[in-house]
């Protein structure tokens, strides 16, 4: 028999439509937890018995349940009743709410038209779902109202609540490559370091990369490598808080020369040893292995 974890946290996010549920899903995938948008109730007990069977695997899921599927949503309490009965997982409901006149913004703002009143005024399918959600709101545990709040500061909140572990809420990612291979899709920003002095003209360093102490302190002691390295860990230094303030989950940053073996590698091994005391930061490059195939470092 698979064996449960005890300590399985299930919140159901649910609310009016307009209030925030995006964000807020996102915001739990960015926690680790393994989510679900729109859910239909009458499926709930299925689910149940699926994470069953994972075992640990779906130790924290997130469901987003709301009027997208009310011609299921009369059973909604039914399932509910049914999770409290469930002695293997701990339940919760985030319910996001705000004001008529602010829901009706955005709802012009994005030219959406209600799920509960597609060829009618927005007010109305408003009106009727808080009404439909009055007693849903009534079981929540949790209650956001969005009223006021910018989508990165509804997932501060997010985060700061149901974080259940020390996962980092914000990476730096650097990587290395080469520009003969490609840009890397990914990317958030590109330097490239192909001005710098090249170690591939020199024989001995050709086979190398810059992993090996000899080719780093190479392309490191040029002056015009020391003026570079101050202007972007300045320029890192002053945009990377922003990101983060503005509820980025990651940050990537790609240092490029032609063949991504020697001044892409060093480069960006010494950002992502200058950061590491700051952020999480992770560093990878990209090219590296592709070194026999290069006519240029």
């Amino acid at each position: 028999m698979t064996e449960i974890n005890k300590d399985t946290d299930l919140v159901i996010i649910t609310g009016m439509s307009g209030a925030g549920k995006t964000v807020a899903v996102q915001s739990f995938e960015d926690l680790g937890y393994f989510c679900v948008d729109n859910l239909p109730p009458t499926l709930l007990p299925k689910f149940l018995e699926l994470m069953k069977e994972s075992g640990n695997k779906m130790n924290k899921v997130a469901l987003v349940m709301d009027l997208r599927g009310r011609e299921f949503f009369d059973h909604l309490f039914q399932a509910l009743d049914n999770l409290l009965e469930e002695n293997w997982m701990k339940p919760q409901i985030l319910f996001l709410d705000a004001d008529d006149e602010v829901l009706v913004r955005r709802y012009k703002e994005t030219r959406r038209t209600h799920p509960l009143a597609p060829l009618g005024l927005p007010l109305d399918g408003i009106k009727q779902e808080r009404k439909l959600l009055d007693g849903l709101k009534g079981r929540a545990q949790t209650i956001y109202n969005t009223s006021n709040m910018k989508p990165r500061e509804l997932r501060e909140k997010i985060l700061k609540q149901f974080a259940t572990d020390s996962r980092p809420e914000f990476t730096v990612n650097i990587m290395s490559f080469g520009f003969k291979h490609g840009l890397p899709i990914d990317a958030d920003t590109v330097f490239d370091v192909r001005f710098l002095p090249n170690p591939y003209y020199i024989e001995d360093m050709r086979p190398k990369t810059g992993l090996q102490e000899e080719v780093s302190s190479y392309v490191l002691k040029w002056n015009e490598t020391s003026k570079f390295l101050e202007k972007v860990i300045d320029l890192l230094t002053f945009v990377l808080p922003h990101y983060k303030r503005e509820g980025k989950a990651q940050f990537v940053i790609a240092i490029g020369c032609t063949g991504g073996q020697h001044r892409s590698v060093t480069i960006a091994e010494y950002l992502a040893q200058h950061f590491k005391g700051q952020y999480h930061t992770t560093v990878s490059h990209r090219d590296i292995n592709l070194r026999k195939e290069q006519i240029h470092g």
